[in-house]
């Protein structure tokens, strides 16, 4: 059946909606979180825009027909953001849960036009707060910085208190030193 030139939503045939199921439930299946947001009026400018911040930070941000991404959601541990899959809304996911909520939260902050509905991590589901929340953690890489500055720590303030004594033997000995007469070290 042609379809007519007017419409501007693209027709998916049955085969396509297959393979763009089993490819969202197979990104479903290896993602740690999930963001559901309501895109009501962005230009194609303002989504390039988002989608460059989401691959940025290592996301991904796609517009998907709600029935079928329902459908990809069958099974899955996001099944709790069925309900919030109403009007145009668009999903992005990544692999670092924080980056991607504070992406989209971000992107919210400065477009009116955007809304974050809410979304998954792991079996939990978050509505817009609980996105916001993850949003205001650090990033994994500073998370890491901080491990391994709190590693670090210890190690120098151990170096620290055994390189004492030995300094402290050389400078009783240098003060007993010239406390008898010798010349000392630094004088020679």
């Amino acid at each position: 059946m042609p379809v007519p030139a007017t419409m501007w939503r693209r027709v998916l045939d049955r085969t396509e909606k297959h393979e763009f199921v089993a490819s969202l439930a197979s990104v479903f299946a290896e993602t740690s979180i999930v963001v559901v947001t309501r895109n009501a009026g962005l230009t194609v400018a303002e989504v390039t825009e988002l989608r460059r911040r989401m691959r940025a930070a290592g996301a991904t941000f796609k517009v998907a027909k709600n029935r079928l991404a329902t459908l990809a959601l069958d099974g899955t541990s996001f099944d709790g953001i069925k309900p919030l899959l109403t009007g145009p809304t668009a999903l992005a996911w990544s692999r670092d849960p924080v980056a991607v909520a504070k992406t989209a939260v971000e992107f919210a902050r400065t477009n009116d036009k955007f809304e974050v509905l809410g979304g998954a991590i792991g079996g939990q589901t978050l509505d817009a707060a609980g996105i916001k929340a993850l949003s205001e953690l650090p990033s994994l890489e500073t998370l890491r910085a901080r491990l391994v500055g709190m590693l670090q720590t210890p190690a120098t303030r151990i170096a620290a208190v055994l390189a004492a004594p030995a300094g402290q033997i050389a400078r009783v000995l240098a003060a007993h030193a010239e406390a008898e007469g010798a010349p000392s070290a630094d004088a020679a």
